[in-house]
């Protein structure tokens, strides 16, 4: 990679994170800054753009569970959202051919459907980066947004199969019926396969070569294969750590995806006319997506976040328009107007996902006017329990946390988790642990009593983020108790307290003293024999 874009790359992503935003939107000015002044893309660029959504795919597939797919407000909201979004986005590009301006002028109802069918794809990698920031990849809206993202790109293989009119070889069968023996074997290596650099690569040669060089070898969608193979691997009990193995590389490759983006050229006068039009569009889609989920019982709240994970416009309709554009159905200049769309998308996106909590307090009067009376199963309103002691998030930590209480004090502790898999098993080991999502007001409505009833919370999120803001939570709604968080970093623990916490510690600081102190009981007993 040139060394002036990788400069240009880190300071924007640096800039753009100190003002707050995602270190994304970023990369996407770099690129757009970068081609003003005459740079391209690269091959090595799109060779990383190309692996680093491969990687995506397969950690989606690692963390995603084949029953979500299943679920109506996923398969029959996302067929509803994109039938919708073809006819009512192609309808209006079909009439702005009346309004003179020269990218519609052109436009017959054929092709206005076929950009209709090329917007209503949402992001993958955006909604991702959001939800893994955020860590709310297994909350019931992030779960929701990742299940349509999947259906929405299995339509678009579907898609890319019939328009290149390319029949899948006959071999395909063959390596369609060896994915589950195959299964076996890598389910067999990932369990003997180590922690270290030998988890990342096995991870590479699943994503790269099983996945998607064996599905390009038999002409199916190589992005295809590694989805389907990591699906196929989630089930394993070490599937998440794989994932977590592969963050750093999937997340330098997609810089490559972000900056490819931007370098693909800037329009003219006419092209920035009807990009801007693009995008005066987006909140009919963003509206669409939020009607059709509180139609499904989601709350209204969950309904918009939701909506905001998927308010944007996606790689996979560049990928459509530039095949359209390949066989003429389209003026190749539809690719750049479509990529500035996109670009501005992102960038609109991102302070919409941050300060979404935010903005639906603001708005949550009108909004919960569209909530359905019956309550999705996953959404029944959180009950404050009588307890002394919440445990929130019930990962590793949490769990540690909840065991110790537990032992000392008894049937007076209560553990917090959104993950519906995560608390059946914590039932199946006899703790008691409730469904609630954190971040939602009415959870804060009940659980932090102001009597006093809760004396010690012990916060014990992955994300960091996540922990500043249910702090800001406790202090907002009266908690008047102990509060107890961990950090993974020293300049962490500072912040949180300074954000009010009464005990912070370094996770792994902690985790070493209390090596030693078990080390120097065991000593002392043997120095006492």
């Amino acid at each position: 990679m040139d060394p002036e874009i990788l400069t240009v790359a880190f300071g924007f992503g640096y800039l753009v994170y100190r003002l707050g935003l995602p270190p994304m939107v970023g990369f996407l000015l770099a690129g757009l800054c970068l081609n003003a002044f005459g740079f391209t893309s690269t091959p090595l660029l799109q060779a990383a753009s190309d692996v680093g959504v491969t990687l995506l795919l397969f950690t989606i597939g690692l963390k995603l569970r084949i029953k979500n797919l299943l679920k109506p407000e996923v398969w029959a909201g996302a067929s509803l959202h994109m039938g919708i979004t073809v006819a009512v986005i192609g309808f209006a590009l079909f009439c702005f051919g009346y309004t003179g301006l020269r990218f519609f002028m052109e436009i017959d109802p054929k092709t206005a459907l076929l950009l209709g069918f090329a917007l209503s794809f949402s992001s993958t990698v955006f909604a991702v980066k959001i939800l893994d920031e955020s860590g709310r990849m297994d909350s019931l809206n992030g779960r929701t947004a990742i299940g349509v993202l999947v259906i929405q790109d299995i339509v678009a293989v579907i898609y890319l199969t019939l328009a290149t009119g390319k029949l899948p070889s006959p071999m395909a069968l063959l390596v369609i019926a060896l994915l589950p023996v195959a299964m076996k074997v890598f389910q067999m290596m990932l369990t003997r396969v180590g922690h270290g650099e030998l988890m990342v690569l096995f991870g590479l040669f699943l994503a790269l070569i099983a996945g998607a060089h064996s599905f390009d070898l038999v002409q199916l969608k190589p992005d295809l294969g590694a989805l389907i193979l990591g699906m196929l691997m989630a089930p394993h009990p070490r599937a998440k750590e794989m994932a977590n193995s592969l963050m750093n590389v999937k997340d330098i490759l997609l810089v490559g995806f972000f900056l490819d983006i931007g370098l693909r050229g800037i329009p003219d006068a006419s092209g920035f006319a009807a990009a801007g039009v693009l995008v005066a569009l987006l909140p009919l889609k963003m509206g669409a997506y939020f009607l059709i989920f509180t139609r499904f019982r989601l709350k209204a709240r969950t309904s918009f976040i939701t909506m905001a994970n998927l308010s944007n416009y996606s790689e996979f309709g560049l990928i459509v328009c530039s095949l359209a554009a390949s066989t003429g159905s389209l003026d190749p200049q539809w690719l750049v107007v479509i990529a500035i769309a996109l670009s501005v998308s992102f960038i609109i996106a991102s302070p919409l996902n941050k300060h979404a909590d935010r903005i639906f307090e603001v708005m949550s009067t009108t909004l919960k006017r569209f909530e359905s009376k019956d309550r999705h199963a996953e959404e029944v309103p959180y009950e404050r329990k009588p307890v002394d002691i919440v445990i929130i998030g019930m990962g590793r930590t949490g769990v540690g946390a909840y065991d110790w209480f537990h032992e000392q004090y008894g049937d007076v502790v209560l553990g917090i988790d959104f993950d519906q898999e995560t608390i059946a098993r914590h039932a199946e080991q006899g703790r008691v642990v409730d469904q609630a999502d954190v971040t939602d007001p009415d959870f804060w409505r009940r659980l932090p009593a102001p009597d006093g009833t809760v004396k010690l919370v012990v916060l014990a999120l992955n994300n960091f983020e996540s922990m500043l803001t249910v702090i800001q939570k406790f202090k907002k709604y009266g908690y008047r108790g102990e509060l107890a968080a961990i950090a993974r970093f020293d300049d962490e623990v500072e912040m949180l307290r300074e954000a009010g916490v009464d005990i912070a510690m370094n996770v792994f600081a902690e985790a070493g003293a209390g090596l030693a102190a078990h080390a120097a009981s065991s000593l002392g007993t043997l120095g006492s024999k």
